[in-house]
């Protein structure tokens, strides 16, 4: 349908009922479902994927900085800026480094625990540290639900930090936001409501067509006054209407597809009850899946908790059983070739297809990652499957 009706949402007057949709959906998440505490202050934009969100989050945080960067570029600040995330957050952030002039080198890792998640005390440590070396932090980026390991950082105490030293919080939530939608689930995600900015992706648990893709900000008029620039063609100010209704003017894109139209009819088809159900269930049928490999001969979690509906696992062969020993490099070196192989058996068979990757800085050789979406609806059935066609192809290796 949004192929179909082919609008461009960047003025009110070519798009009037979208750009009037879209923002309702804007503020309906922004207060009812992140829980900014100000409905009248939230803003926000659908955009054509997580990456740019992120990018778009980072640009904001410098703006509100010093506004004077939107016409003086980065050399209005006496100190080189730095970023701080998480060893497991995105790559997007790297790369927004780097279109916006930051530099890649200024993206700071933190520390994580054990579980993938960062370590606020890390988290303090590294930015007396940036300070110190002479350096501004710009923005701490948490992640709620990370690519790989699933990981949702501790919001709540990372908002303490970032209040106290004054720096912008921004909250990756693309892949693991969907728990906002669900009471049982949205402990993960304490704290989220305090960020300044926040991304969610519903075309990814939920399954929603892509690209559907929202940033979310509770500071109303900051995206319009970043990223204006009153293009005479398009967004002029004497129209017969409130030009605030000119979507495209808070954004440095012009073309827009109507992205909101695929979350609003979803919503209205599906309704929060069904949506939450969908996502309560991937949850539940992650830790099934886990539950099932735990002690199942082959089997190996990376990690002993599910935090989302991620699952990291290795099947070992049965010719490398007899030789496990997660402390002999020979053993894992032989291990990180099994993912490979057997995902290459998958391609060729097309009886399933699960991803793999190692993770360097962690020196886990190459594992398997099942990620659960909600739709289509996974069963008790579709995980045992799994396992078995593992055991099936893996058989003689």
């Amino acid at each position: 349908m949004v192929e179909a009706l082919h609008t461009s949402v960047y003025t009110y007057e070519v798009a009037p009922l979208f750009s009037l949709m879209e923002q309702y959906i804007v503020r309906y998440v922004g207060g009812e479902i992140v829980g900014f505490p100000e409905v009248d202050k939230v803003d926000g934009l659908f955009n054509p994927g997580g990456s740019l969100s992120n990018i778009l989050g980072m640009h904001l945080a410098r703006y509100n900085l010093n506004s004077s960067v939107k016409t003086k570029g980065n050399n209005v600040f006496e100190k080189p800026l730095v970023i701080l995330t998480s060893e497991e957050s995105h790559y997007s952030l790297q790369k927004g480094a780097s279109v916006l002039g930051i530099g890649t080198d200024y993206v700071w890792k933190v520390a994580t625990d054990t579980n993938g998640r960062m370590l606020p005390q890390k988290l303090e440590e590294r930015i007396a540290e940036a300070k110190t070396t002479g350096l501004t932090p710009l923005l701490v980026s948490a992640t709620s639900g990370t690519t790989v390991l699933g990981a949702y950082d501790p919001i709540e105490e990372i908002a303490e930090i970032c209040e106290r030293n004054g720096i912008w919080l921004h909250v990756d939530a693309a892949w693991g936001g969907a728990a906002m939608l669900s009471s049982k689930l949205r402990p993960l995600v304490k704290g989220i409501e305090r960020a300044d900015s926040v991304i969610w992706n519903p075309h990814k648990m939920l399954g929603l067509p892509l690209q559907c893709a929202m940033f979310l900000t509770r500071h109303k008029h900051l995206l319009l006054e970043c990223n204006s620039n009153k293009s005479s063609y398009l967004f002029q100010t004497d129209k017969p209407y409130d030009s605030e209704y000119d979507i495209g003017d808070k954004t440095f894109l012009c073309g827009r597809k109507n992205d909101a139209l695929k979350f609003w009819l979803t919503w209205k088809a599906r309704g929060k009850f069904a949506l939450t159900a969908a996502v309560e269930n991937a949850f539940d049928m992650a830790e099934y899946f886990a539950n099932l490999i735990r002690d199942r001969e082959g089997f190996h979690l990376v990690l002993p908790k599910v935090q989302c509906t991620n699952v990291c696992f290795w099947y070992i062969p049965p010719k490398l059983r007899k030789h496990v020993d997660w402390n002999s490099e020979s053993f894992k070196e032989a291990l990180g070739k099994v993912a490979p192989a057997l995902k290459r058996r998958m391609l060729d068979q097309g009886t399933i297809f699960i991803g793999y990757q190692p993770i360097e800085h962690r020196k886990l050789p190459n594992f398997f990652r099942l990620v659960v979406h909600c739709n289509p609806q996974p069963t008790r059935e579709s995980m045992l499957y799994v396992v078995t066609e593992f055991e099936r192809l893996g058989a003689d290796f």
